[in-house]
């Protein structure tokens, strides 16, 4: 019977190790090739599996990637959650047994459908199959897109296809490399391991071409200030003056910048609330021919909150007054952390769905760049920087930068920041354009139009960063065209997958 037991369970058990293994391929390790290896080892424990077998090995790859890969969102739950460890605990499985339906949706349906470990099911309907299930955990709730395996590749050769067809044609060719050594080993047809070879070469020989043209004549100074605020302190009325002079003199000591950007909520008040600091600040960086970029949270007449930046200053906005339509408005919220749905229900049961900040309303889904000293730049306010398409629909012919604001001290000194940080600088390569990262306890960073970090400073301490970036001119494939030429092919390489399966049977 144990026997019986451990022989039913040894495939799973091995694909939540695989799955588990998949975390290392992303910030902060970055060993990018246990992405290719990942799917690989689990299309070979998919082979000649029931669908049955396969949703449990699926789901198991899926189990062992969140458990590592998301931990930690444990970090923001039992700092600020209010609740007792086991609560805690639930929550977290709970959150981790849901995002692993998504890897068991695509094992049943790949087993169902697709069985035999031909060259067509494992080229075409696999990476279809994923993509299908990524879209899915990227939409399903408002969307979790984190993890997806093309954004462990920002630093190998296959990074030079993300200005072509953006994140997801990186997770296609990985996808398509997997397949092709899967199809090698299981029928010893060594010569496949050419196609993975191929495309990575290819990827290689891209690095050097340039889809944009640098503007040298426009390059910028900026500065960044990371106030590294404890955030069990940041909202009590005795910090708040504390706080607002803190970036008020680190940004006095630096008006020769062309742009100040403060983080995420910089300003621990209500926006409504210092008509007449905001007004002297306006004048000050008026004054000294510069601007500032903050975040800062509003409330409209009708009382809904907003997570907003705000830009004084030299801007095309005039001199300072309250409105909002001045602002931009974060439309992509945090769920629970800034919305709570079902919140009638849910709000009542527990300290963790009544967390500071979690009813804010959403800005629209497109809005007008933020102007600072004659320059556009299309902001994404923390979370927001995961949607890919999101911000390429923000980006206009007129962007000058990207622009994110973040506060990850909810997450401490977890992985999370670091991954943050590398889908921000997939945004910057997808399309072109350098990166302003201003966060208020790390990691704060600019990059350049090809997503590499140019300047950083270091987490968990107050500072400031100074650098000079250079925008960019024209428009990356990506940014033109957007990710539906990748589900053209999804639709197309799933129809001929189907359609050649039908004939044998």
């Amino acid at each position: 019977m144990n026997n019986n037991l451990f022989h039913r369970l040894k495939r799973p058990i091995a694909a939540a190790f695989v799955g588990a293994l998949t975390t290392l391929a992303f910030a902060p390790y970055q060993i990018w090739p246990l992405a290719l290896l990942s799917p690989t080892l689990l299309l070979l424990l998919l082979h000649r599996q029931t669908p049955r077998q396969a949703l449990g090995i699926g789901y198991a790859w899926g189990l062992g990637q969140f458990a590592s890969g998301v931990s930690w969102v444990y970090v923001s739950i039992s700092g600020f959650g209010g609740m007792p460890l086991a609560a805690n605990l639930f929550l977290m499985g709970a959150l981790i047994a849901y995002l692993a339906l998504y890897s068991g949706l695509f094992a049943w349906c790949y087993q169902r459908f697709f069985a035999e470990a031909t060259l067509v099911n494992l080229l075409l309907a696999s990476p279809a199959l994923w993509l299908i299930t990524d879209w899915l955990r990227g939409w399903v709730m408002t969307g979790f897109p984190w993890l997806w395996l093309g954004y462990s590749q920002i630093d190998s050769p296959l990074a030079s296809f993300a200005p072509i067809g953006g994140v997801e044609l990186l997770t296609l060719l990985l996808l398509v490399s997997s397949g092709a050594f899967a199809y090698m080993l299981i029928h010893k047809r060594w010569s496949m391991a050419l196609l993975p070879l191929v495309l990575f070469s290819t990827g290689f020989g891209l690095s050097s071409f340039d889809w944009v043209t640098p503007q040298a004549d426009k390059t910028t100074k900026v500065v960044l200030i990371q106030g590294n605020v404890d955030q069990n302190l940041k909202w009590l009325p005795s910090q708040r003056w504390p706080t607002i002079m803190k970036y008020t003199d680190l940004s006095r000591e630096n008006w020769d910048a062309d742009i100040i950007v403060w983080p995420e909520a910089a300003i621990p008040a209500l926006e409504v609330d210092l008509p007449s600091y905001l007004r002297n600040l306006d004048s000050a960086a008026k004054m000294n021919d510069s601007a500032i970029i903050t975040g800062v949270v509003n409330q409209s007449e009708d009382g809904q909150f907003y997570n907003s930046i705000l830009s004084v200053g030299v801007t095309a906005y005039g001199d300072y007054q309250f409105d909002l339509s001045k602002r931009y408005h974060k439309h992509h919220l945090l769920p629970f952390g800034e919305f709570v749905p079902f919140e009638q229900l849910l709000r009542p049961l527990a300290p963790f769905f009544n967390l500071p900040m979690s009813s804010f309303s959403r800005g629209t889904f497109v809005q007008p760049n933020i102007r600072a000293n004659g320059f556009h730049l299309a902001p994404a306010l923390c979370y927001e920087i995961i949607f890919n398409e999101q911000v390429r629909q923000n980006v206009t012919d007129e962007t000058d930068f990207l622009l994110t604001l973040s506060n990850d001290a909810w997450f401490g000194h977890s992985i999370g920041p670091l991954q943050h940080m590398e889908i921000a600088r997939m945004r910057a390569l997808e399309l072109g354009k350098p990166l302003i990262r201003s966060t208020n306890n790390g990691l704060t960073a600019v990059t350049d139009h090809k997503g590499k970090i140019v300047a950083s400073i270091p987490q968990f301490e107050t500072a400031v960063l100074r650098a000079e970036l250079t925008p960019t001119l024209g428009q990356t494939p990506y940014q033109r065209f957007g990710t539906w030429p990748i589900y053209l092919w999804v639709a197309g390489a799933l129809s001929l997958a189907l359609l050649v399966n039908r004939r044998k049977v």
